[in-house]
């Protein structure tokens, strides 16, 4: 579990899209196992993957359908969505619907039924768990949650990922100390990288966020 930290414009996003693959490095490479990502095919690379980004997609589908499109080919497997579902506490969500499941979300239609931001978050977590990737990213999917929600779904996130590789980022530091290993960039460049509570002993830039961000609680 590697957290990536760092102000706005640290480049946390682009490093991600690179690693993704959504971006190809105009200079260096990026190695998988030692080989250059670019000798893999894309798609059976990108495969290996599944994201959620922080400006997701608000699909004005079904709420089945908005989390099944996650795993494209796995849209009518219902149970698979369900499960996904429970997974990134949607299925609460879901459950309140008048159609449940079946429920058209958005207001772009007359039988479309609006969620809240949060609730929108939830139903696109939804979709990282349909995939069942070897590696998880997660770019800021929680902002719309308050704190203790995002904390239950990062924590049950930490549980349902174990033996699998995943990256997140967050600007919450609840959420980036639960990640084994934390990543600090500044201007593009690894600034330190180590554990949280090695960083916050290094009493460098992590250290300087994290009481910054502890201030507003006390």
């Amino acid at each position: 579990k590697l957290a990536l930290v760092g102000e706005n414009g640290a480049g946390k996003t682009t490093l991600v899209k690179l690693l993704l693959r959504m971006y190809e490095p105009n200079e260096g490479r990026i190695l998988l196992d030692g080989t250059d990502i670019r000798e893999f095919n894309k798609s059976q690379y990108q495969q290996r993957f599944g994201a959620i980004f922080q400006d997701f997609v608000k699909y004005y589908f079904t709420a089945a359908e908005n989390i099944g499109i996650g795993y494209v080919t796995e849209m009518e497997n219902r149970p698979r969505i369900e499960t996904s579902a429970e997974k990134s506490l949607a299925d609460k969500v879901i459950e309140s619907l008048p159609q449940n499941y079946n429920q058209r979300l958005g207001k772009r239609f007359n039988d479309g039924k609006d969620l809240s931001g949060g609730q929108w978050q939830k139903i696109a977590l939804g979709r990282a768990y349909m995939k069942d990737a070897e590696v998880i990213v997660l770019d800021e999917p929680t902002a719309a949650l308050d704190a203790r929600a995002e904390y239950e779904a990062f924590e049950r996130f930490v549980e349902l990922t174990k033996g699998k590789t995943s990256v997140i980022i967050s600007h919450r530091f609840s959420t980036v100390r639960m990640a084994e290993r934390i990543l600090v960039l500044k201007d593009g460049t690894i600034l330190e990288l180590g554990s949280h509570e090695e960083l916050v002993g290094n009493e460098g830039l992590y250290a300087e966020l994290f009481e910054l961000q502890a201030k507003g609680y006390q």
